[in-house]
């Protein structure tokens, strides 16, 4: 793994933990960048997890599929299957699940604190009708950040 791509990897998902943690919402042409050069790397045979394009497409599939159906229920942005889809094809299928198991317990603390803080037990129910999407955001888990983050971890 050269420092070079490893540094792109890096680069990117850091860009996603700070839109998703600041503002609760990832560009989609963050995660589009992301897809692009994860399978451009693995193209070239440059990728910084030693996949093949091949790997990297089907990484790309399975994170795509794998949480749109939790998408379609309401229960995450789009932004997150988008970014898991990216995440794919980055690090490829196998890595995923370790990816989203420990993406979904850190959510769990972070919903824990959330409710802690604002001492409720349901953090969305609370808010005022007429509270800003901005303060919407900021009740919620930033899903896309704890993916990003778990995979150097």
């Amino acid at each position: 793994m050269s420092l070079i791509e490893s540094a792109i990897f890096i680069a990117w998902a850091l860009a996603v933990v700070l839109f998703d943690s600041w503002r609760r919402l990832i560009p989609s042409s963050l995660a589009l960048s992301g897809v692009f050069a994860a399978l451009a790397l693995a193209a070239s045979r440059h990728s910084p997890f030693d996949l093949s394009f091949a790997q990297a497409l089907l990484g790309l599939a399975v994170g795509g599929v794998a949480l749109f159906p939790f998408y379609l229920l309401g229960m995450m942005g789009a932004a997150d299957p988008k970014i898991f889809a990216a995440l794919g094809a980055w690090c490829g299928p196998r890595a995923l699940i370790g990816i989203w198991i420990a993406a979904s317990l850190a959510a769990f603390v972070h919903a824990l604190v959330l409710l802690a803080r604002r001492r409720v037990v349901f953090a969305l129910r609370d808010l005022p009708a007429d509270a800003s999407p901005a303060e919407c955001r900021r009740a919620t888990t930033p899903f896309g950040a704890l993916h990003a983050l778990k995979v150097r971890s």
